[in-house]
């Protein structure tokens, strides 16, 4: 599988850095109109979405850069080169987070309501995000047989991208891609219930990706490393139990209280 989209001699484009891009859009986008639902000031969120982008992007390659420090500590430049691959979702997630933190305390805006609103976009944009490691040939599992790949329905050319040096390997990023799509359309419906809390969607969401993350993970070949322990899995294991811990807090009081859906409980945002 050729990572490179296009060659223009002085720059190259790669389909990793198109398919980061792209989950971008789609996952800003469908902020961008829930927060227009609830009248959010446009600029307020278009504003967020850029820093946030920007911050999780330089999380995810400094967490990256930080459990490979042993390459990277002699080759520096090479920290730069993000389209070609390296970006550790779990660092992104964690400066975004901040920054998120951060950005609504600033502005006096509710928190959990706008995690709400931003974990729904990000989730289908890491589906999208994923085929980016497919592009690079990267984020697999082990080896496996033609035969078994075929008898998961997965697409020829899916299959064909995993020959990898004649070898045949598991879409990892695939599994990872349908989990996320499906969490994706879980937390929509979850968010649109009458009764559905402020952060419960947030909670769910730590949940859905922690436990499909722990699995997948145990597939992978390329973990990031903490002793003899996969750093993914770790962090899954927390964001499992803080999702709880949200959804059990969330879910005290009456059903009519901080409801996600009360269009009338909607801060007033200067911006």
């Amino acid at each position: 599988m050729n990572p490179v989209l296009l060659d223009l001699g002085f720059i190259k484009i790669y389909w990793y850095s198109i398919m980061i891009l792209l989950g971008v859009f789609v996952g800003g986008s469908l902020i961008l109109r829930e927060c227009k639902r609830f009248k959010i000031s446009e600029n307020y969120v278009i504003n967020m979405i850029l820093l946030c982008m920007i911050f999780s992007i330089i999380g995810a390659r400094l967490y990256y850069v930080a459990f490979n420090w042993s390459y990277y500590s002699h080759n520096l430049l090479d920290i730069l080169k993000i389209w070609e691959g390296g970006l550790a979702i779990h660092g992104g997630i964690l400066f975004g987070l901040i920054f998120i933190i951060f950005y609504t305390k600033k502005y006096k805006v509710n928190t959990w309501r706008m995690l709400d609103i931003i974990v729904v976009g990000l989730i289908i944009g890491q589906a999208i995000g994923r085929w980016g490691n497919f592009f690079n040939g990267e984020a697999h599992g082990p080896i496996t047989s033609l035969e078994t790949l075929q008898n998961l329905f997965i697409p020829n050319f899916i299959i064909d991208g995993m020959n990898i040096g004649g070898s045949y390997y598991h879409p990892t990023f695939l599994y990872e891609s349908l989990w996320c799509l499906i969490g994706f359309i879980i937390l929509l419906i979850l968010r649109r219930r009458r009764y559905c809390k402020i952060g419960q969607t947030t909670g769910l969401y730590f949940i859905w990706y922690g436990i499909g993350r722990f699995l997948i993970e145990s597939l992978r070949t390329d973990s990031l490393m903490l002793g003899s322990f996969k750093m993914a899995q770790i962090i899954s294991i927390v964001l499992v139990v803080v999702g709880i811990i949200i959804l059990i807090l969330k879910s005290r009081g009456s059903k009519l209280e901080n409801r996600y859906n009360d269009k009338e409980n909607i801060d007033d945002i200067q911006f």
